[in-house]
């Protein structure tokens, strides 16, 4: 009995110690798993629901890392519905090797560098007067912008879509769930 009681212990403060953690790095939900401070953006994008089709983008596009590197990265991540917009066969087009380029500058259009939260585009879209220009990685242009409390990005198309999930930190950057993929002249 007496070695039952220590190995129940120790099985208690080894949660006890997991749970801490977790609450101590303040996680936030994105696709029924928790993203932690801790983690880069792909240790963290693998395990949402909701970013499976991106996650399959970024590898196809030999991306991973990139994204796992220092950064730091502001990434509009598009969810799966945003994919889904898409005419169909769009998805499938881009995955094939052949379309690897075209992917890239798809995929590298929703990153900016640096590590930009919600508040920092919010105080930039004030100093310019209700929109806030961002240049992505892919070198194009991105326009953020507010709808009451909701932030929008447009693309150079005139394409919208918006901040579902904004302020995902990581280790190596911040996410901003995005409900729609925005895409660069071409």
């Amino acid at each position: 009995m007496n070695k039952l009681f220590k190995v129940a212990l120790v099985a208690f403060a080894f949660l006890s110690a997991n749970l801490a953690y977790a609450q101590m790095e303040k996680t936030v939900e994105v696709g029924g798993a928790p993203m932690y401070p801790s983690k880069n953006i792909v240790e963290n994008a693998v395990n949402s629901d909701d970013h499976t089709t991106l996650v399959a983008a970024v590898k196809a596009a030999g991306l991973v890392e990139t994204l796992q590197g220092a950064g730091p990265f502001t990434v509009f991540a598009p969810e799966n519905s945003a994919f889904a917009k898409l005419p169909e066969g769009t998805v499938e087009t881009l995955l094939k090797p052949e379309n690897k380029g075209q992917l890239t500058a798809v995929l590298t259009y929703h990153v900016v560098a640096g590590k930009m939260g919600s508040k920092d585009i919010a105080d930039a879209i004030k100093k310019g007067n209700g929109k806030a220009v961002l240049t992505t990685v892919q070198g194009g242009k991105l326009t953020a912008w507010m709808k009451g409390k909701e932030l929008y990005i447009t693309d150079e198309n005139g394409g919208q879509s918006k901040v579902t999930i904004a302020d995902v930190w990581q280790s190596n950057g911040v996410i901003h769930s995005v409900d729609s993929v925005v895409l660069p002249k071409m």
